[in-house]
């Protein structure tokens, strides 16, 4: 017998090399024990630690190390034996994987389907929670409990979006720590060790509360994709109780409002969009946008938040059919708290003039809330945000666009477009024609308004700025039948 000992529970790489030099040695997956750290092995097991490999060496196909990575990071305690005896009969057969009835490998498989849920658990139901780190700065700390040992590899997802912020996931078996520069692990924790609640926390709770929708409630579906047992570390799950309690009498009234509103339009009353959103799931629209206004000229989730003078948020009916979403406010929206009010701004709605959208009746933003500039002199130059910064403000207008639910969203620019898309994007390739986002809805990308300020040929800068008119026509006519 031959006794192997990996590291950590989630050891691929030891387990590979391992299995390697195992298999090139001939060892039968009957005679291999494998083990994790000090774990008790078998009394009459050889202690020695897997042989090295001999000379030669053997592929598989892709498909079994993309499965064995993800089968690893299971709680069975047999899945490295079993992955092993896979890994031989691979050897044997190198068709082995296309034997979908062979229990061993649906058995394995059934291990992956598993894990890749868990690390989508972790991704969707992790829940961070602001506190002071001690030294006079913030980390955003969540208690999550996972099923297997994803610990390690579901961090990197965080690590990727959120760049800019000190955070801490704390679980029973392994926690995992971020600086804003590398990624580090530590020990297990107790749900003590975690914070109960943060002032962003009644923010989310208004907000939940404005886009539940009744009408749609599945509960067998919702607690399916949603278990119970994570309910308790996630803020608006203290809502679904009683949410769903009120659902029927909800429904009842938002049917009662909406035959309001269709007597009031019957009627000619100017004042039909107010009835419209008072039918809106949560009848709270209102409240809930100016909840997350609040909140956001708080927002420490990047550093630009201390030389800029304000937080510059999103404006705009709350019922638009079009949302506009810029790069980042420049110096004069800087000082006046509102998006699109200097001179790209003024070019903006000129545009929109000629182009026959009504921007009172549109909804403007920016994929960046603050300003980012360099100092020279007494001028403050624009700074391109970079993806980092991009990707901690995705959550403001991720929020805005959840409220406003608008037919269209537009992407002014590049950095809108990587906001919006979570990807670098080519404006003259997508541009001009409608684009799905992650959540089915539509968008359309287009050049930023100070893109034409910054052409110095005037020919040029009269044919961009009619290219721009004609977007933005096309745009508005699509909107219109998009909400009609």
């Amino acid at each position: 017998m031959r006794t192997v000992t990996l590291t950590a529970e989630d050891d691929f790489d030891g387990w590979r090399d391992a299995a390697r030099a195992l298999a090139l040695a001939g060892a039968d997956p009957q005679e291999v024990i494998w083990q994790v750290g000090g774990a008790t092995g078998d009394l009459f097991a050889d202690p020695a630690s897997a042989p090295s490999a001999p000379a030669g060496a053997f592929s598989v196909p892709r498909g079994f190390v993309d499965l064995a990575s993800a089968a690893i990071l299971h709680r069975d305690a047999e899945r490295f034996a079993l992955l092993y005896a896979l890994l031989c009969r691979l050897r044997e057969n190198p068709k082995a994987l296309e034997d979908r009835a062979d229990p061993l490998l649906r058995r394995i498989e059934g291990m992956a389907k598993e894990v890749r849920r868990d690390l989508h658990k972790m991704h969707a139901f992790v829940r961070f929670r602001e506190m002071d780190d001690g030294e006079g700065g913030v980390r955003y700390v969540a208690w999550f409990e996972p099923d297997n040992h994803i610990v390690r590899r579901g961090a990197g997802f965080f690590a990727r979006r959120f760049a800019s912020m000190a955070w801490s996931i704390l679980t029973p078996e392994l926690s995992a720590h971020w600086d804003g520069a590398a990624l580090s692990f530590s020990p297990g924790a107790t749900r003590a060790d975690a914070p109960e609640g943060d002032p962003i926390e009644e923010t989310w709770k208004t907000y939940y509360a404005s886009i539940f929708n009744p009408a749609r409630v599945k509960v067998k579906a919702m607690t399916k994709e949603m278990p119970k047992k994570y309910w308790k570390n996630m803020p608006e799950t203290a809502l679904v109780g009683g949410l769903i309690a009120g659902a029927q009498a909800r429904e009842t009234e938002m049917v009662a409002r909406s035959e309001t509103k269709v007597a009031a339009q019957a009627a000619g009353v100017v004042e039909a969009k107010t009835a419209e959103r008072a039918i809106e799931p949560g009848g709270n629209a209102l409240k809930a946008w100016e909840a997350l206004m609040e909140e956001a000229r708080g927002c420490r989730r990047c550093p630009l938040w201390q030389p800029a003078t304000q937080t510059v948020f999103g404006e705009g009916p709350l019922d638009a059919a079009i949302l506009f979403v810029g790069e980042q406010p420049g110096d004069q929206e800087d000082l006046a708290g509102r998006p699109f009010v200097g001179p790209a701004g003024q070019l903006f709605d000129r545009a929109l003039a000629e182009a026959g959208v009504d921007r009172a009746a549109t909804y403007v933003s920016n994929a960046v809330k603050h300003f980012k500039y360099e100092q020279r002199g007494k001028r403050r130059i624009h700074s391109k945000p970079n993806g980092a910064e991009v990707e901690a403000c995705r959550w403001w207008i991720e929020r805005e666009r959840e409220l406003i639910r608008p037919p269209v969203t537009v992407a002014l620019g590049a950095t809108a477009a990587l906001s919006l898309f979570r990807k670098q994007v080519t404006i003259t390739r997508m541009r001009g024609q409608p684009h799905v986002l992650a959540d089915g809805s539509e968008a359309w990308v287009t050049v930023h308004p100070s893109f034409l300020l910054r052409i110095p040929e005037e020919d040029r800068k009269r044919t961009e700025y009619a290219r721009f008119v004609e977007d933005l026509a096309r745009i508005g006519a699509r909107a219109k039948e998009l909400a009609g």
